[in-house]
């Protein structure tokens, strides 16, 4: 793999940062401990700037180009937060937090910024500037989104902004991408359903909203299958079904159904959220009973530029040697979402080998992929920010 010299050189180093970070996972904002240990690597490695405290607990680094004659400025963004989850790895550097876990590789894309930052650090073979984006919450609190409204873009002059995250099943070191609708958009809904609570034995003196729920959830399976285009891609799931009774002799009062709206199209959240609420409202008063729904928006949709998906895939395959620049679409959602909304940009799958999924309680991040993500990292820059 034609990774750089020197980031091979470092890989032990970084596989250390990952492994400690991965012992001691931090959840959404509340990463104090791993921005501080960002923060002082790239100390150590003699960034320019370094802010804290962006996005609340985002990490901000600046490192300057051996010259500067255009004025460009490039983004590159690692997550930081891991997940609630409980860790079944049995690793020698396994989760010491109980109930937390790194459990998507965001220790793994930090360490691989932070091995391109000491690396870009050395070097500074670019004309320009690089911001290194350290991010918090993307598990559901949209850090990302946090960030920007914290003034990342327009106060470190970002004219593009690259991201990348690990993809399990694909070779690990080898580069996926694709222009346009890469990951889904994420929408929550909430229906209460509310009756009349009975006595089992007395059905027709109650208001059955397990009944009722039952056939919403029947129903809102038509919201993809016959409102959406068949060539679109949406997924609704309904996640959880929770009675306020857990007695077998007893016709529930009310009935709880959470569940998510996926889509590539961003035209089809208002259309699924205005479904869902037809649905579900009308079905409950068809049985005398009242469906209240709360929707949350959540991610929009992970949309790559057509340029900088080409500059991207170009690094990708120099580092690599090949990349596959057609990576179909998936319906994960992902708040680096919102930075690509703001300038353009691109997000990239780096292989992951044959592991657990991603948010699997056995799921690791594979050690072998650093160089090639320090590499990628820094190739991108190289070849977007090229000196005169």
């Amino acid at each position: 793999m034609p990774v750089k010299n020197r980031l091979a050189e470092m890989h032990g180093e970084i596989t250390e940062w990952r492994r400690h970070l991965h012992a001691h996972p931090e959840l959404m904002y509340d990463v104090h401990e791993t921005a501080a240990f960002v923060a002082a690597r790239l100390k150590e490695f003699g960034v320019d700037e370094i802010t804290p405290g962006v996005g609340k607990t985002g990490v901000v680094g600046v490192i300057k180009g051996r010259t500067d004659t255009q004025g460009r400025v490039i983004g590159l963004r690692a997550d930081m937060d891991a997940l609630p989850i409980e860790e079944a790895t049995e690793l020698d550097y396994a989760s010491t937090v109980s109930g937390k876990m790194h459990a998507c590789g965001h220790d793994g894309h930090t360490s691989m910024l932070l091995g391109a930052a000491q690396y870009l650090s050395e070097t500074r073979n670019f004309d320009g500037t690089v911001v290194l984006i350290f991010q918090p919450a993307e598990e559901g609190g949209a850090g990302g989104l946090a960030m920007c409204q914290d003034g990342l873009m327009d106060r470190w002059g970002i004219h593009e902004v690259y991201g990348m995250h690990n993809m399990p099943g694909l070779p690990v070191g080898e580069f996926a991408i694709r222009p346009g609708a890469l990951l889904a958009s994420s929408d929550e809904f909430e229906i209460t359903v509310t009756g009349k609570g009975g006595h089992a034995a007395a059905p027709h003196e109650a208001v059955d909203t397990t009944l009722v729920a039952s056939h919403i959830v029947v129903a809102l399976q038509s919201v993809v299958s016959r409102t959406v285009d068949p060539i679109k891609r949406v997924v609704l799931t309904v996640g959880t079904f929770v009675t306020d009774s857990v007695a077998s002799n007893v016709i529930a009062h009310t009935v709880r159904l959470q569940g998510t709206v996926r889509t590539l199209d961003p035209e089809y959240r208002s259309i699924a959220e205005e479904r869902v609420r037809r649905i579900a409202e009308d079905t409950a008063s068809a049985f005398g009973a009242k469906a209240e729904v709360t929707w949350t928006p959540g991610y929009p949709v992970t949309v790559n530029s057509e340029a900088e998906t080409g500059y991207a895939a170009e690094a990708a395959a120099a580092v690599a040697g090949k990349v596959n620049d057609s990576t179909d679409p998936i319906m994960p959602s992902e708040d680096f979402a919102y930075m690509l909304e703001e300038r353009p940009g691109a997000y990239i799958f780096i292989g992951n080998g044959d592991t657990a999924m991603c948010h699997h309680p056995r799921y690791n991040f594979d050690d072998d992929a650093i160089p090639a993500g320090c590499s990628w990292f820094a190739e991108l820059v190289e070849r977007r920010l090229p000196v005169a």
